[in-house]
């Protein structure tokens, strides 16, 4: 059951870049000028979804804490590991990015590691 703790952190981590992501391409660039980035900023900051991102991020925080109280940091931090191959995954198929056999190769090396380092308990 204390797994369920870096579970939420993993899946609202990866919620809030998705959704910052999937907003930022829907805004267009970032403006040249100064003044204009700092609008630019503003607005994507006030947006409701990117709002829902960084409540996110505050909500994996405390799930952070919480694993924290069940877990050694070195025991639970590779699995922090896994919000990097479910970006990479739902990248490729909600943004159509590319996903190259060197993206692949370094998921695979990735879940090879936290095997390895689960392993140390």
């Amino acid at each position: 059951m204390s797994y369920i703790y870096i579970l939420l952190t993993i899946l609202l981590t990866v919620y809030g870049q998705l959704v910052i992501k999937w907003q930022v391409s829907k805004a267009g660039g970032l403006p040249s000028e100064f003044p204009a980035r700092i609008g630019f900023l503003l607005h994507m900051f006030l947006n409701l979804w990117i709002l829902s991102a960084f409540i996110a991020a505050f909500l994996a925080s405390l799930a952070w804490m919480a694993a924290l109280t069940k877990f050694d940091l070195s025991f639970a931090y590779p699995f922090m590991s896994l919000s990097f191959i479910l970006v990479l995954i739902l990248s490729a198929f909600l943004f159509r990015e590319p996903l190259t056999i060197y993206k692949l190769m370094g998921m695979g090396l990735i879940v090879l590691g936290l095997f390895i380092s689960s392993r140390s308990i």
